[in-house]
């Protein structure tokens, strides 16, 4: 029990930190996207709110949003006029009294205090939709890119920097400086690509051909074999050299490249997961909840911070994803109410609405339920 108290104190001065710092950045702009795109649209936002439930501290600006700090820091909302509630399900009785009010001439300066959000055309509610997944993506562009640029980024074909002590590397006799060109007879672009390959070999000869002193020659190397355990305790194995590779310098257009490259490979990534769960090919106990999330950012956070920015990136783009799903509620389900009425003509009607939002409330608590249940799991607490 001792232990268990010592580590929770642990956490909340590093993790939850960590925490909050994360999940802070990554709403602010999600929201902040949604806004801009909203106050260039001519809609009227009320709230800015990171965090939900009462008000900590905030200011209303000049053209009457509130931005505020809320106590759960659990994500954030921005609160167009017109909105029923968070989520932005319309109202139709404030649409109904505005619309009123505008015949009446009481609305005389809608550039100052803008208008609903489900008066607009369905192009201008679809942009704003739209935008929050979009700036989490830009988010994480920006956020590998300024990571690369002042880390560096691995070098191609990988460079060995370090060798571990008593490694199969040292016992290969490969040092700092050999450029790892091939194993066997496939050509090695980069680090990750060797260490694909060295996994898939523990305890099995693979040949390395190196460049050493401008000279080509080839070392035999057995990976080492590392066991292991998952989440669910099954064991596994995978080789292991004990090289660290070498980062080289870029300059901003190349660590822009990298940074677009790097956000497209995590949400290709997580497309593929998410299709192989839904055709059962993947169980979803890889899917990380609030819980899950604490943990990685204090393991992150005791790295560096540099790891903490990382974590940030991969997490602007898993909630950009998770946002741009069809269910209502989230940013998608807006997208496909917008989509259906640019079809019909019309809005969906309100009891459809009203249903659509129910259900969608619940299959995403349900996913919030089965998320933290695999982070207990994790943490042996099932």
């Amino acid at each position: 029990m001792p232990t268990v108290i010592q580590h929770f104190f642990s956490w909340l001065g590093v993790g939850l930190p960590a925490f909050l710092f994360v999940i802070t950045l990554v709403v602010f702009f999600h929201e902040l996207g949604h806004f801009i795109v909203a106050r260039w649209c001519g809609v009227r936002v009320e709230a800015f709110s990171v965090g939900f439930g009462r008000e900590i501290f905030g200011f209303t600006d000049r053209k009457g949003t509130r931005w505020k700090i809320s106590w759960i820091p659990l994500g954030g909302y921005v609160r167009f006029l017109g909105d029923a509630d968070v989520s932005s399900r319309p109202d139709p009785n404030v649409i109904r009294e505005y619309q009123q009010r505008q015949l009446s001439g009481m609305e005389s300066d809608p550039e100052i205090f803008g208008q609903p959000m489900h008066m607009k055309p369905v192009w201008q509610r679809a942009l704003v939709a739209s935008a929050g997944p979009v700036a989490n993506f830009i988010l994480a562009i920006v956020i590998f890119s300024a990571v690369m640029l002042a880390t560096g980024k691995p070098a191609a074909p990988p460079v060995v920097e370090a060798v571990t002590k008593g490694s199969a590397a040292e016992m290969a006799d490969i040092r700092p400086g050999d450029s790892i060109l091939k194993v066997g007879n496939v050509a090695v672009d980069d680090f990750t690509q060797l260490q694909r390959i060295v996994s898939a070999n523990a305890g099995k000869p693979l040949q390395l051909t190196i460049l050493r002193d401008h000279h080509q020659q080839v070392i035999p190397v057995v990976p080492t074999r590392i066991e292991a355990s998952d989440s669910n305790g099954t064991r596994y194995s995978f080789g292991r050299l004990g090289i660290r590779d070498t980062l080289v310098k870029v300059g901003i257009g190349q660590a822009l490249a990298g940074g677009v490259d790097q956000t497209w490979f995590i949400i290709a990534q997580t497309g593929s997961y998410a299709g192989k769960i839904l055709t059962g090919r993947e169980s979803p106990d890889q899917l990380h909840g609030i819980v899950g999330i604490g943990q990685v950012s204090s393991e992150a956070a005791q790295i560096g911070f540099m790891a903490l920015l990382d974590l940030a990136a991969l997490m602007s783009v898993s909630i950009g994803l998770v946002n741009l799903l069809p269910i209502p509620v989230l940013d998608g389900g807006h997208l496909l109410y917008y989509g259906c009425e640019a079809v019909l003509g019309r809005p969906l009607g309100e009891r459809a609405q009203e249903v659509g939002f129910r259900l969608g409330l619940a299959f995403v608590l349900c996913l919030m339920l089965l998320a933290t249940f695999n982070d207990l799991v994790r943490l042996n607490l099932f």
